[in-house]
C-alpha cells in the first residue's frame, strides 16, 4: 500500500512540475533564490568541493556553487526543469553538469560527494526519509548536507493568505494524492529526528529571512496556480464561483503588504544542515 500511495504522489508531483517548469523562474525564482548563499555557506562550498544539488530546478544553487569553484552535478526528476537549467546563461563555462535523477534512488556510488544540497525540494518528495538516507550514502565521511523548506504559516505570509482564502470560500479537502505533510520539515524537531535516524550529526537549523516582492495581489494568485503543484491543484479543483472569491480575497489580503516598492510578503525559509561523521 505504501508503494502505491508514494507512487501516486510522486507521479502527481512529477506531472505537476513538468507543467509548471516554464512558470517557476518568473513566479518563485526571485524568492527561492534568496536562500542560495546561506545554503552554500552551510555546506562550506568552495573551490575543490564536489557538490550534488538535488531537485535543482532551474539551477540556481548549482550555478552559484560552480561559480565558487565547486565541481557540481545538478539533478531533478523533471526533464522540463533540466532543460531550463541547461539554458542558464554561461552554464557550460563552469564545471557543471545537469541530468535527470531521483532523489530517493540516487545513481551515484557511495562517498561520491563532499556536499549535498536541496533548495525547497524536500516538500515535494513522496519518501523524504529515503532521500535523506540517499544523501547520507553518497556523501564522503565528513561531508555536509543542507536543505531548505518554507517556514510554516503565518510566518510565510503568501501561504497564509492563500490557505485562509481557500478555507473561507472553498474546499480544503479536495481529492489530492496522499503525501507527506507540506510543512513537516518546517518543524526543527522533525528534521533532527529524520537526520539522526540515518546517522547525521552536528545538526543545525537557522531561519533565512526572505521577502517575496510582487507587483500586485493577482500575481500571488496566478503564481500559486501556475508555478506550484500541491497549492496549484488545491486552487484549480475549486468551483468557478469559489475560485473567483478566493482570487479576490488573495488580492485584497496581499495588498495589505504593499510598500512604496510594491507588495513585500515575508516568506522565510528554514535551513537545516548536518554532517556525515568522519
Amino acid at each position: 500500500m505504501e508503494n502505491k500511495l508514494s507512487n501516486a504522489f510522486r507521479n502527481f508531483e512529477h506531472e505537476g512540475w513538468q507543467k509548471a517548469a516554464g512558470q517557476y523562474d518568473f513566479g518563485f525564482g526571485a524568492v527561492t533564490s534568496q536562500a542560495v548563499d546561506s545554503l552554500l555557506t552551510a555546506v562550506a562550498a568552495q573551490s575543490g568541493i564536489r557538490l550534488l544539488d538535488i531537485a535543482c530546478g532551474p539551477g540556481y544553487v548549482a550555478l552559484a556553487a560552480a561559480r565558487l569553484g565547486c565541481s557540481v552535478v545538478g539533478i531533478d526528476f523533471s526533464s522540463e526543469m533540466i532543460l531550463r537549467a541547461k539554458e542558464m546563461p554561461q552554464h557550460e563555462t563552469w564545471n557543471l553538469e545537469f541530468c535527470e535523477g531521483d532523489a530517493e534512488n540516487l545513481t551515484f556510488p557511495p562517498c561520491s560527494f563532499d556536499a549535498v544540497t536541496m533548495n525547497f525540494g524536500m516538500l515535494h518528495l513522496a519518501l523524504p526519509d529515503r532521500a535523506i538516507a540517499e544523501a547520507f550514502r553518497v556523501l564522503r565521511p565528513g561531508g555536509r548536507y543542507a536543505f531548505t523548506v518554507w517556514d510554516a504559516p503565518p510566518k510565510t505570509a503568501g501561504f497564509e493568505i492563500v490557505l485562509d482564502a481557500v478555507r473561507a470560500h472553498g474546499n480544503v479537502n479536495v481529492p489530492l494524492p496522499e503525501g507527506p505533510p507540506f510543512f513537516r520539515f518546517s518543524d526543527p524537531f522533525e528534521s533532527a529526528r529524520s537526520l539522526k535516524a540515518v546517522g547525521f550529526e552536528n545538526i543545525k537549523m537557522i531561519v533565512v529571512p526572505q521577502f517575496w516582492r510582487l507587483k500586485s495581489g493577482v500575481d500571488l494568485f496566478q503564481t500559486m496556480r501556475r508555478a506550484a503543484v500541491r497549492t496549484a491543484a488545491l486552487l484549480n479543483m475549486q468551483s468557478p464561483e469559489a475560485l473567483a472569491n478566493i482570487e479576490r480575497e488573495i488580492s485584497e489580503k496581499a495588498e495589505q503588504y504593499r510598500t512604496q516598492a510594491g507588495i513585500e510578503l515575508p516568506m522565510p525559509a528554514i535551513l537545516t544542515s548536518a554532517v556525515r561523521p568522519a
